[in-house]
C-alpha cells in the first residue's frame, strides 16, 4: 500500500476504535514486527493518527529518564466490531487505559492501570469544531474518551487528563481496537489463561436476562479471538464483580501474552499476520505515524524483559461504585515514575479503605523481588512503596479466584 493511504482522525471521522479491554501492552510487542523491511509498505497503508492539535498547550516537563506509553482501548461499537459486543452506541468511549513506564535501561518497565471509574479532574479539551470544553471536576476517567462524541474518540483528552492528574508526560499514546485483538490473540495461536468461576452468556450481558450457555469453562485453558474477548470483559458474575478484580485479570492476561510471543521468538510466520493485524487495529499519535519511527520505538525497547515488568493498579479509595485516588500513596507513584525510579511492593503494607491490585512478573531495577510479593535486598529507599504489587506465578489461577 502506498504512503497516501495512511488515515488521520480527525473530529468527524477516521479508523473506528474499540473496547480493547486492557490488553494493550499487545501494541507494544507486536512493534517488535516493524523491524522486517518487506513488510514495511505493508503496514505503512494501515497506520492511523490523531492529531496533535489537541494536546494541551501546558504538558509536564519531559522525563528525566525512561520513556511514558498510554495505551487505551474503547468500547463503542462501531462498524465490524459491533458483533464482538462492547458498549452502547457508536461513540468512542474509554474503557481501560494502562499508562507504561519503560525505565532508562531499557530492561525494566511499570504498568499503571488506572480504573475507569475513578473520580478525576479533566482539563479544557479539543472539540471537532476547534473549540475547546471547560474544565470539570469530579467526571469519571473514562468519560474524558467521549469529548466531542465522536466514533474516533478523543485520545487527546484522555493523554490531557493522564498528564494532568499525574504530572507525568506521556511520549506517546496508541489506541487499540476490540476486531483486531481477537485477530492479534488467535495470531500467536491463543493465550493461556485461567478462569475462576464458569463464565455464562449472562455474565457477558447482564442484560440478557438469563444464564444462556456456558462461555468459559471453570479453570486453566488457552483462550483466542472471541473466547480472549470474553475473558478480559467478564465483569458480573464473576469474582467480586468489581473493575478492580477485572483489572487483575487483565494484568494476567498481559502477563501470559508476553511469555507466549516471547517464547515463540520472532520469526516471519508469526509476526506477518500479528504485525498486520496489530496496524490495522490501532490509533496513535503523530510521533508514531510511519513504519520508520515505529522502527526507531520498536528497537528502543528490544531489551525489555518481562521478568522485569512490574504490573501495579493506580491506588484507590472505594466511592461505592466509583473509586478516588488515594493519597499520598498515588502521589508516590507518580513522582517514581517520573524520577524513573522502580516500583516496589511493601509487602503487604495496605492503607485504610485503599486498594491496590497487581501483578509483579519480575523485580525491578535495583531491587530485588521475592516470591510472596514482598521487597527483597536491593535499595528500598530508592522504590516507590505500591501496595498489591505481587509476583507472577507459574500456577495461572494464583491470585485470581477472588477477581
Amino acid at each position: 500500500m502506498a504512503a497516501g493511504n495512511r488515515t488521520t482522525v480527525g473530529g468527524h471521522g477516521g479508523r473506528r476504535p474499540l473496547r480493547a479491554v486492557g490488553l494493550l501492552l499487545l501494541s507494544l510487542l507486536v512493534l517488535f514486527a516493524v523491524g522486517a523491511g518487506w513488510i514495511y509498505f505493508k503496514i505503512d497503508g494501515n497506520i492511523t493518527t490523531f492529531g496533535a492539535e489537541g494536546m494541551s498547550p501546558d504538558r509536564p516537563a519531559v522525563a528525566v529518564g525512561g520513556r511514558n506509553v498510554l495505551l487505551i482501548g474503547t468500547d463503542s461499537r462501531a462498524g465490524d466490531n459491533h458483533a464482538l459486543g462492547g458498549g452502547r452506541g457508536t461513540v468512542g468511549r474509554s474503557d481501560t487505559a494502562i499508562l507504561l513506564h519503560v525505565h532508562e535501561d531499557g530492561r525494566h518497565a511499570v504498568a499503571v492501570s488506572i480504573p475507569r471509574d475513578t473520580l478525576v479532574d479533566i482539563p479544557p479539551c479539543r472539540l471537532p469544531d476547534g473549540s475547546w470544553t471547560a474544565p470539570r471536576r469530579n467526571a469519571m476517567f473514562n468519560s474524558a474518551f467521549s469529548v466531542g462524541r465522536t466514533r474516533a474518540g478523543n485520545p487527546a483528552c484522555t493523554q490531557n487528563t493522564i498528564e494532568q492528574m499525574s504530572g507525568v508526560r506521556v511520549d506517546h499514546t496508541v489506541v487499540i481496537d476490540f476486531q483486531g485483538f481477537a485477530r492479534m490473540t488467535s495470531a500467536v495461536g491463543g493465550v493461556p489463561v485461567c478462569v475462576p468461576e464458569d463464565v455464562y452468556e449472562g455474565d457477558l450481558n447482564p442484560r440478557r436476562g438469563s444464564r444462556g450457555r456456558l462461555v468459559l469453562p471453570k479453570g486453566p485453558q488457552t483462550v483466542s479471538g472471541q473466547h480472549a474477548l470474553d475473558y478480559v470483559r467478564v465483569r458480573h458474575g464473576i469474582g467480586d464483580g468489581s473493575d478492580i478484580g477485572r483489572i487483575q485479570r487483565q494484568q494476567a492476561f498481559l502477563a501470559s501474552l508476553l511469555k507466549k510471543i516471547k517464547g515463540q521468538g520472532f520469526n516471519p510466520t508469526t509476526l506477518l499476520p500479528l504485525a498486520d493485524a496489530a496496524t490495522k487495529s490501532m490509533t496513535v499519535d503523530p510521533g508514531l505515524d510511519s513504519p520508520n519511527k515505529l522502527l526507531s520505538f520498536a528497537l528502543s525497547l528490544r531489551d525489555l524483559d518481562l521478568r522485569g515488568t512490574t504490573f501495579v493498579t493506580l491506588p484507590w479509595h472505594s466511592l461505592g461504585d466509583r473509586v478516588t485516588v488515594a493519597q499520598p500513596a498515588a502521589d508516590e507513584l507518580w513522582a517514581a515514575i517520573k524520577a524513573d525510579r522502580p516500583v516496589e511492593s511493601p509487602g503487604g503494607r495496605n492503607g485504610q479503605g485503599t486498594g491496590h491490585a497487581g501483578t509483579r512478573t519480575g523485580g525491578a531495577p535495583g531491587a530485588e523481588a521475592r516470591g510472596d510479593g514482598s521487597p527483597g535486598t536491593g535499595d528500598s529507599h530508592s522504590s516507590a512503596p505500591v501496595d498489591g504489587a505481587r509476583a507472577a506465578s507459574d500456577d495461572l489461577c494464583a491470585g485470581l479466584s477472588h477477581g
